[in-house]
């Protein structure tokens, strides 16, 4: 019975570990580093701002947007001298947001002050256009 109890202390209910992570890139598994990001709306406007401490924005950041997805890109080169210690964090770092519905993809803007990186995203309006389905008499196919 002991041995029962010690494979799950979760509820059934509760995701296990690799499923807190299973829709994470894969790129992000593998040693890449997240950015941390706060995302709002407000006024037709989605802001998506990132934390990009030292970063040269014209070297170091690439921002890119495919089927709806926002992706910040950045990396972080380490100088060659000696270190006692270091908590910096080197390498490539990313992080992919999904968009909302309407957004104006070729109006998006960016900018970059004190190591904050700011993603201006207009919002247009959602049609989504109402169509009348025929309804056919007769025999269903």
């Amino acid at each position: 019975m002991a041995g029962e109890m010690m494979h799950r202390r979760a509820p059934h209910w509760w995701p296990t570990f690799s499923d807190w992570f299973e829709d994470f890139p894969v790129d992000l598994r593998m040693g890449e580093h997240m950015i941390r990001v706060e995302e709002s709306e407000s006024d037709g406007i989605y802001t998506v701002r990132a934390e990009l401490p030292g970063m040269d924005p014209e070297k170091d950041v690439e921002i890119t947007v495919e089927g709806g997805v926002l992706t910040i890109r950045a990396e972080r080169t380490e100088e060659t001298k000696e270190k006692q210690r270091s908590e910096f964090r080197y390498g490539s770092f990313t992080r992919s947001v999904r968009l909302p519905e309407g957004v104006r993809e070729q109006d998006i803007t960016a900018a970059f002050d004190r190591g904050v990186l700011t993603v201006t995203c207009p919002v247009g309006q959602v049609e989504k256009p109402s169509r009348r389905i025929k309804i056919a008499q007769g025999t269903a196919h």
